[in-house]
């Protein structure tokens, strides 16, 4: 049993090694890391470009239209007549250019104030993929926090359990306690033993993530600073909060200009039905060398045209008026949509908010808790030491005391997560809203003095 527990101590120690010899980054630092390595933004920053492009297409719909076309052919004729039948064979050249500018499409301006919306909704996509990157680095970061203090605190408490243990060694050979005090405490050792292990397998893998996420390797998150001073809890009421949620979150504007576009697609198909008037332009060129058909005399045409031109839709196989069905669907369904998200994103800020209130009241309990703990230790130890209290109480009361501190370090990061995560709800959140979380690390807090 000794050689395996000396070579997974020697494990650990190496671990604690490295963490401690790398260069320790903030929460900002490695936030800043991520948006130039995560693939998940990255790609919502492309699609943001693409959806930019797609906009800026629809202003072509009003914008004029110029080509150019030009073509040499050749034709061999074998004509007839009274007099006769001979061979005609010439080439002919010619060359224009021609220019269409519309006058009145109603479906092409409604494609172009589609594009506009569009452009909106791009931005709002691009702020929720932000909010997003913001919170899975923060959860990332404090998940490896917590888990490096889930294995110091599981070491502090096997090595407790070994002074405990050789304590009831002690008194065995002394004849003040029996063999079970020795049991309970070996057994209790061997339970830590096995809890140390799972929580350095834990810290490896939340490193792992915090890594993969930050495209960096062997990331070391700054702790909280002692003492430890959170950041003051998010003012204002639940109602306010709301309030600014449905006036401001991102998906709740991406909604209602998803269904400004549907409304936009009904005026477009609609449109169908009506004329469609372009002002046109154009100027060609046609070189007969060998004449025509008709004279063998070389010819060189130069023509200018301009004029309006008049399209009217006169019957489509009622495919317009299918096509207006389904876009006036297509609005209910946006419609139905918008109402949902509304109702999401108030249930996700009251959600938030009431979580925010009870994590800060979980904290405030817990910091009692691991006093009171701490009290209920020190004294069974003394009671242990008279006579009035046997192993298992002070084993007991070990467990607890440092149950109850890794609850108040989980608490308090899951409360910083908590800030965040509100104002995620609300769709406020922002890059500066890290900077009150940050100044509450190690290193930020011993600058500022």
């Amino acid at each position: 049993m000794r050689a395996p527990r000396s070579r997974i101590a020697f494990g650990l120690a190496a671990l604690l090694l490295m963490a401690a010899g790398a260069r320790a980054q903030s929460l900002i630092e490695l936030y800043e890391s991520a948006r130039a390595h995560d693939a998940t933004w990255q790609a919502a920053q492309a699609q943001h470009e693409a959806t930019l492009a797609r906009a800026e297409q629809a202003r072509a719909g009003l914008l004029p239209q110029v080509g150019l076309q030009a073509g040499i052919s050749r034709t061999e004729a074998d004509i007839r007549t009274d007099a006769g039948t001979g061979p005609r064979n010439f080439n002919t050249q010619q060359i224009g250019v021609q220019a269409t500018q519309p006058i009145y499409r109603p479906a092409n301006l409604a494609t172009y104030e589609q594009g506009k919306r569009q452009h909106e909704i791009a931005r709002a996509q691009l702020a929720l993929a932000e909010q997003d990157l913001i919170v899975r680095v923060s959860q990332a970061y404090f998940d490896v926090l917590a888990a490096q203090d889930t294995l110091r605190l599981v070491q502090a408490q096997k090595a407790a359990v070994g002074e405990q243990l050789a304590a009831a060694k002690r008194n065995f050979e002394l004849g003040n306690a029996t063999v079970t005090d020795t049991r309970e405490a070996e057994a209790r050792h061997d339970i830590v033993v096995a809890q140390e292990i799972a929580a350095a397998n834990e810290l490896q893998v939340r490193r792992l993530a915090l890594d993969q996420l930050v495209g960096r390797s062997g990331t070391a998150p700054l702790p909280l600073a002692e003492p430890v001073v959170l950041p003051a809890p998010a003012q204002g009421d639940i109602a306010g909060w709301v309030a600014q949620a449905e006036a401001s979150h991102p998906a709740l504007a991406q909604a209602r200009l998803a269904l400004d576009v549907a409304g936009l697609e009904i005026d477009k198909a609609r449109a169908g039905h009506k004329p469609a008037i372009d002002a046109t332009l154009g100027y060609s060129v046609v070189n007969n060398p060998q004449g025509v058909i008709d004279s063998a005399m070389r010819t060189r045409i130069h023509a200018a045209q301009v004029g309006v031109q008049l399209t009217m839709p006169l019957f489509a196989g009622f495919a317009i008026e299918n096509r207006v069905k389904e876009t006036i669907a297509l609005e209910d369904q946006a419609r139905a949509q918008l109402a949902d998200a509304r109702r999401s994103v108030t249930q996700a800020t009251q959600a938030a908010f009431l979580g925010l209130q009870a994590g800060a009241g979980q904290v405030r309990a817990l910091e009692a808790a691991e006093a009171s703990s701490q009290s209920a230790l020190d004294a069974n130890r003394m009671g242990y030491q008279v006579g009035v209290r046997i192993n298992i109480d002070v084993l007991n009361a070990q467990s607890q005391l440092y149950q109850t501190k890794r609850d108040l370090a989980v608490a308090r990061y899951n409360l910083l997560m908590g800030q965040l995560r509100l104002r995620q709800a609300a769709g406020t959140l922002t890059a500066e809203d890290l900077r009150p979380v940050n100044a509450a690390l190690a290193a930020v807090a011993q600058s500022s003095r």
